[in-house]
């Protein structure tokens, strides 16, 4: 009796996410449910130029499709700066990357990969990952802000991202009004120059003259250093008016948070919520503050949840326990 061979064994669909950030680029890949199978880190070459920054992101990649037998359906990149997700370039960079503007992420990955891919700007992907798994899983409408380096913002509405003409929708980091102190964009009075981590900074040597960092400037804080709290102050009450900005303009009343600033949240929800409290929304309805759920995975598992929107039929913005939905390019 002649033995039935066994059925070939059937390869895992997998997403790739990726994060490029000015010091280190992330890698993950994802099951069509979002769950995270493999990540790597490495050090971003931001200094090399764009080719360099991508062949990273390629060289990541490899090395975990070595290690997770899969087949790779598509590849989500999120990316510091505005970019036209549409084209997959990016339009403007900040000087901590040379070589980056105009750069043709999607179409470089695509010719090595042979697989569709996708760009995000790094705070729109923040809210993609925070949508499908993350602290506002399933919401229909959200504000998504990052407080670090810089701040950065992202709207999430009627179930998709709004991103705008330009691609530069939910930039809340540089809405005006804020005074009048010069911004990293070269405009004066932005919300990042009290709020970003770089800000606080500054604005507390100004007011003691010692030099620290964000994270000095909290400890200080939570010491009871009256000037590090005053800076804090100011910063939190900075950004509940930003956000009251937007839920008049777009009546949307539910926040995440993340970035590193944010990992000081006990000193600024106390200011940001008096403010809110002072002045509510128009709409009558409250704000609704949350914290970042997914951390440092959050803009590269929102990278992949926006390649698998594009790819698969019938997937949704957050992870699906039932069965995994049939993947492939629309068209």
């Amino acid at each position: 009796m002649t033995a039935t061979p066994a059925p070939p064994r059937q390869t895992r669909a997998v997403f790739a996410g990726v994060d490029i950030g000015g010091t280190t680029t992330q890698v993950i890949l994802c099951t069509e449910s979002l769950e995270v199978l493999d990540r790597v880190e490495l050090a971003t070459p931001a200094a090399e130029g764009g080719s360099a920054m991508v062949g990273t992101v390629l060289d990541g990649l490899r090395l975990l499709l070595d290690r997770v037998p899969s087949r790779l359906v598509g590849v989500g990149v999120g990316a510091a700066g505005v970019v036209d997700a549409r084209t997959g370039h990016v339009l403007v960079a900040s000087d901590s990357f040379t070589g980056w503007a105009g750069f043709a992420v999607t179409d470089t990955i695509e010719a090595a990969l042979h697989v569709p891919a996708f760009l995000d700007n790094d705070v729109n992907a923040f809210l993609r990952g925070e949508v499908a798994g993350g602290a506002v899983a399933g919401e229909s409408h959200a504000l998504g802000m990052t407080l670090g380096t810089g701040v950065g913002g992202a709207l999430w509405v009627d179930g998709a991202l709004l991103d705008g003409p330009h691609g530069a929708a939910g930039e809340i980091g540089h809405i005006p009004g804020f005074g009048d102190i010069p911004c990293s964009c070269g405009g004066r009075g932005h919300l990042e120059t009290l709020a970003s981590g770089r800000s606080l900074a500054a604005r507390y040597a100004e007011r003691t003259g010692r030099d620290t960092d964000a994270r000095g400037v909290a400890a200080a804080a939570a010491a009871g250093d009256q000037d590090a709290l005053a800076v804090f102050e100011a910063a939190g009450s900075a950004v509940a008016r930003a956000i009251l900005i937007t839920a008049g303009m777009v009546d949307v009343t539910t926040v995440v948070i993340g970035g590193g600033v944010s990992r000081a949240w006990p000193l600024l929800e106390p200011p940001v919520l008096a403010a809110l409290a002072a002045e509510p929304p128009v709409s009558g309805y409250p704000i609704r503050l949350v914290p970042a759920l997914l951390g440092s995975d959050a803009v590269a598992i929102g990278a992949a949840s926006r390649a698998r929107g594009e790819l698969c039929v019938g997937s949704s913005a957050g992870p699906s326990p039932a069965a995994e939905p049939a993947c492939g390019p629309r068209g």
